[in-house]
């Protein structure tokens, strides 16, 4: 590998100063009095706890009286396989949720672990979580700032505030007022805990630690979140709570008709009781989880680590998309897109940390040193820099690419300017052998301007400047325009502004070059006078290429894509458009601006806004609770410790894998893998595909579970002989139930699930007439089923063969009905059959089950039953083709009507 950073230059010892900072005996004291430096601990959630949640659910408990129930009636086997079941589905669920939430843990370590500080005049080095307010502290290039602290000395000091304001540009820092000091975001004078020193070096004094510095207010916001229960969860509420009303109404309806017909009132309430119990589908809870726990699996593959399991539902009724812009729409990476210069304006190719890219005008390749201004600018790009780059042989370091990479250390403004230059074939280590730095001038937040003395081979010295346009044409009285030094006129300066505000426009962020040659003996402080003007370069964080496809498809899905970012309005807007989400006619709201408005104002507002910009973390906040008041099921996505109060806030928390924080990890219930928005969509493609799959079992259950009753309910009424033995009810439930609906849960995503809209969160589980479906099909199931063994107990006069024929109905027009849960949309003489080959298997597995019950030998001692003849089979088959033509026909009509 080849380091062309430069030397660093031998420490020279720091001697003391007793004037500045505290004394080791004040600042004990103040720790003592004020605690440490630390973000305050939340309440372990214990793991017992989490086990103890995972039965809380109104359908849970409802099986839990169940099992009860059956206990006290002496149905001790079906009691202990409710138990089991219920038993599972909570040892599953406590699995997949054992990582608690650890939030502010996760803070507490973005704290520097040591510091260094002034003590009694002395620079040492202490833990940081010791530090206190008063004391001073020194920064350099690298550090992790431990405290919030105003500055008092700093020498091209910049800092990397992304992680609390999400700007995607290190922040330039300089001294400014000291005493007195209001301790905001986005303040010149001011260092942030959990920041970094991008470059330069400086002092500051500590005025804010622990819970009280801008990353403590986060800390405090995460905690006063509470969460919600899912969409999915309330609608399994809702469920238990039905199917609890209907078991009692069960209940009470065999109690009196027995009653009526002089049955012992002891015995009929029995009997209703287990009926009611057999209309609980105790599989449900179990599917359910067992569903959403292969979504998980599928979706780590597809890049998307789901946290919380209920969360798998939730992304696929997200109506809103809430993105943080850099790093997650955005590479993060700083990339030189134009440059002017000689009244050419050229387009620069490539972006990120590579050095594949190519130089453009007018569609044609050209080369930027085909004339002395440019590659003079090249020159000031490169050795105007204090950033360095790192050459990866072979694409093997952190930066990818076939053939080699770049990685970089410094200022991401400073190695945009290295990479451009590179891709012409002008590096750092290139002019090392042309120039060398004699002096410096440090960039500062006054002048807006950074300046290098560099000597040639023969002695003659030069000075190269970059800065602010409209600064660095002030001190210009020339420009090499193509070969020639002319001197700026009117019409020429008029040229070059008008270059920078086309590139402003387009959100790129404009730096300028000068150079000119000194004078032998000129001293250094004269070197930005008189200065030449060479050309403009025009930045900016470039979108991700998969971005603007997959905002396109949230579009086409009903979603709404909004941005957020702390970037200026300008470069969010610019961005925006370029991928998509920003069209004539949106609204775009500053953080300024929504300090003014109330929340009511920001709700009748924020359906026309598709970005915010200059935000910062408790504005996120608000935007996502203004559209969670509005009744949308809200997604936010973000990496830095600023996105985590919204992303905990939100129905469905979107954390990055590569680039985030811990503390959003942990805030989060998706972690996306590859850190890319794209990655995303899928994920709601995979949401809406297990909601899908989730309405097909309970379909399939509810159905089965209302024929199953119906079929006891109705031969109590007629006066006939018990219709199926409890064995036959819990054979039914336990096996042929249960493994056709794990198998529904697993059918593949429909490819038109992305072409609708989102279903609303006030959408029952029944919603779009399934409550209908399931009713009506649950009868012909039930009608079908006794309709044979009245046929049989009438023309062959054996109970025991009877109940064989109508245990055998009951589960083959079941099986039958479980390709029909496949699609609300097509009948099952138009399904694609063979798309889900676990469902066939599991339906032949099924119904193996019950011939080997009906037909085997030892089987038939069990479960009392009786082999059916050829002809006695053939009866059977007529009676269950009957239930799938007449639900065809139905369903037909009932589409047919909905449409007119």
């Amino acid at each position: 590998m080849d380091y062309l950073d430069k030397e660093e230059e031998p420490r020279q010892a720091v001697p003391a100063n007793p004037s500045l900072g505290l004394s080791a005996k004040e600042a004990a004291k103040r720790l003592k009095e004020n605690g440490k430096n630390a973000l305050r601990e939340g309440e372990k959630v214990h793991p017992f706890k989490i086990f103890v949640c995972q039965f809380k659910d109104f359908l849970t408990m409802v099986l839990l009286v169940s099992t009860a129930v059956t206990v006290f009636m002496g149905e001790y086997t079906e009691a202990m396989t409710i138990g089991i079941i219920v038993l599972l589905n909570g040892i599953m669920g406590f699995i997949q949720e054992f990582k608690t939430e650890k939030t502010l843990e996760a803070l507490r370590k973005m704290a520097a672990p040591m510091a260094k500080v002034y003590r009694d005049g002395i620079l040492t080095q202490v833990p940081g979580e010791e530090l206190v307010v008063g004391d001073v502290i020194s920064v350099e290039a690298g550090d992790r700032v431990p405290a919030d602290a105003v500055l008092l000395k700093a020498v091209a000091l910049s800092a990397d505030e992304s992680v609390l304001t999400g700007e995607s540009t290190a922040v330039d820092k300089g001294v400014g007022k000291t005493d007195g000091v209001e301790n905001v975001l986005h303040q010149m004078n001011l260092l942030y805990m959990g920041t970094t020193v991008a470059a330069g070096r400086g002092e500051a004094r500590i005025i804010a630690a622990g819970m009280n510095t801008q990353m403590g207010k986060i800390a405090g916001m995460i905690s006063e979140i509470q969460e919600e229960p899912t969409p999915l969860q309330k609608r399994l509420d809702e469920l238990g709570k039905i199917i609890a009303i209907g078991c009692l109404i069960i209940c009470a309806i065999v109690a009196f008709a027995g009653f009526l017909r002089g049955e012992p009132v002891m015995n009929m309430l029995l009997t209703g009781v287990s009926l009611a119990v057999a209309a609980v589908p105790e599989g449900l809870p179990a599917i359910v989880t067992i569903s959403l726990a292969l979504a998980v699996g599928r979706m780590v593959k597809r890049k998307s680590l789901i946290r919380k399991l209920h969360a798998v539902e939730t992304l696929g009724c997200a109506d809103v998309i809430c993105s943080d812009k850099t790093g997650t729409l955005t590479e993060n990476k700083m990339t030189v897109q134009r440059i002017f210069v000689s009244d050419e304006e050229i387009e620069v190719t490539g972006s990120g940390y590579r050095k594949s890219g190519k130089f453009m005008m007018g569609g044609k390749l050209v080369n930027p040193q085909g004339h002395e201004a440019g590659k003079r600018l090249l020159e000031v790009c490169a050795f105007c820099n204090n950033a360095a780059i790192r050459v990866e042989q072979g694409g093997k370091g952190f930066f990818k690419e076939e053939g080699g990479g770049y990685a970089i250390v410094g200022d991401p403004t400073e190695a945009a300017l290295l990479i451009m230059a590179a891709k012409a074939g002008v590096t750092q280590q290139s002019l090392a052998d042309e120039y060398r730095r004699v002096d410096e001038i440090p960039f500062d937040s006054k002048r807006k301007l950074m300046s290098v003395v560099a000597e040639d081979r023969m002695g003659q010295r030069f000075a190269f400047t970059k800065g602010g346009c409209d600064v660095l044409m002030d001190k210009c009285t020339g420009v090499l325009w193509g070969d020639r030094v002319l001197p700026i006129t009117g019409p020429l300066r008029n040229k070059i502004e008008e270059a920078s505000t086309r590139m402003a426009k387009k959100g790129l962020r404009v730096l300028a070059m000068a150079y000119r040659p000194l004078a032998a003996g000129e001293p250094a402080s004269r070197a930005e006078t008189g200065l030449i003007f060479l050309g403009l370069t025009g930045m900016m964080d470039p979108p991700r290429k998969e971005a603007k496809e997959a905002v396109l498809t949230c579009r086409k899905a009903g979603i709404k894509t909004v941005m957020i970012t702390g970037d200026h309005k300008l470069t969010a807007c610019a961005i925006a458009k370029q991928i998509g989400i920003f069209h004539d006619g949106d609204k775009v709201l500053t953080g300024k601006e929504l300090d003014v408005i109330s929340d009511e104002e920001l709700e009748q507002q924020i359906e026309n806004v598709t970005v915010f910009a200059r935000v910062s973390p408790h504005h996120k906040l608000k935007i996502v609770r203004a559209f969670r008041r509005k009744g949308h099921i809200t997604a936010m996505t973000g990496d830095g410790v600023n996105d985590a109060p919204a992303v905990k806030e939100a129905d469905i928390g979107v954390s990055m894998g590569i680039s985030g924080t811990d503390v959003t990890k942990e805030a989060s219930d998706v972690i996306l893998l590859d850190d890319n928005f794209a990655t995303l969509v899928t994920a709601v493609e995979e949401g809406r595909t297990i909601y899908g799959n989730i309405r097909k079992f309970i379909r399939y259950l509810l159905s089965c579970n209302i024929g199953e009753v119906l079929t006891m309910f109705l031969g109590i009424l007629m006066g006939l002989p018990v219709v199926l033995l409890p064995i036959h009810i819990l054979l039914v439930n336990l096996v042929t139930d249960g493994l056709p609906a794990i198998a529904l849960g697993l059918e593949p995503t429909d490819k038109n699930s992305m072409k609708k809209p989102p279903r609303r969160s006030t959408d029952s589980v029944f919603s779009n007439g399934l409550l209908t479906t399931i009713i009506f099909r649950g009868c012909l199931i039930g009608l079908t089923t006794l309709g044979v063994f009245v046929h049989f107990l009438t023309n062959f006069g054996s109970l025991e063969l009877a109940r064989s024929a109508a245990f055998l109905t009951l589960v083959l027009t079941q099986l039958i009905h479980v390709f029909e849960c496949k699609s609300e949309e097509r009948t099952i003489f138009t399904i694609p059959f063979w798309n889900n080959w676990k469902l066939v298997l599991a339906a032949l597995f099924s119904a193996a089950i019950i011939f080997s019950a009906i037909f085997w030998p030892p089987a038939q001692m069990i479960f009392k039953t009786v082999a059916l003849s050829g002809q006695q089979l053939l009866i059977v088959a007529g009676y269950l083709a009957f239930a799938p033509i007449l639900s065809a026909i139905v369903q037909k009509l009932f589409k047919r009507t909905k449409k007119d």
